[in-house]
């Protein structure tokens, strides 16, 4: 009788997991908040290193054994309030190399028109006719090193949350977060890759 109780419990639990389905979607509402404090930082010059903020653990009623039984099989981090990291020591780093280029070059080049952000998350030339000619290597090697920066940071922060896949996600929201971020007068483009001026 215990071998059969035995039997049909594992049945029963197998039937479940194989019910349940795990799905781990990209959490874009704190990427955005996450990306808007990153950005922050890098435009305003905000010196506080963009925190990664986590919810306050919650007190939880004395658990039932159907709740026990759900918690064996889904992980626990599944059930957490969806967050994301920015903050690594690489993340970091770039953050300090992003402030230093914007402040020592990519403002006034911003300001003056004569680059902008691009629908993906990068930076380009909009009108080189802007950069005095004395200026235009070291402008090509600022838009060369932002975008570099850019795209670590982006990688980085996917390999970060344990999920590399989630790099065009993470790329987008900045994308949108630096476009909303820019000051009047900066260009960007548009969905189509249409240059606009803000």
């Amino acid at each position: 009788m215990r071998k059969l109780v035995y039997a049909l419990l594992t049945t029963v639990m197998v039937a479940l997991v194989g019910c349940v389905t795990i799905n781990v979607y990209f959490p874009e509402a704190a990427a955005q908040k996450a990306a808007d404090r990153f950005i922050g930082t890098v435009i305003d010059q905000g010196s506080a290193p963009a925190q990664d903020t986590k919810p306050a653990p919650q007190t939880h009623e004395p658990a039932r054994p159907s709740a026990m039984l759900l918690d064996l099989l889904v992980p626990a981090a599944y059930a957490d309030t969806p967050d994301i990291r920015v903050q690594t020591p690489a993340t970091e780093a770039i953050r300090g190399r992003m402030q230093a280029r914007f402040q020592n070059t990519l403002q006034a080049l911003l300001d003056s028109g004569a680059v902008g952000f691009t629908k993906d998350g990068l930076v380009a030339v909009h009108d080189a006719g802007k950069i005095p000619l004395s200026k235009r290597a070291q402008a090509t090697a600022a838009v060369a090193d932002e975008n570099s920066d850019r795209n670590a940071l982006y990688r980085e922060i996917a390999r970060a949350n344990g999920h590399p896949e989630w790099e065009p996600q993470i790329r987008a929201t900045f994308a949108k977060g630096w476009i909303e971020r820019a000051h009047a007068g900066w260009y960007y483009q548009d969905a189509s890759g249409a240059w606009k001026r803000k």
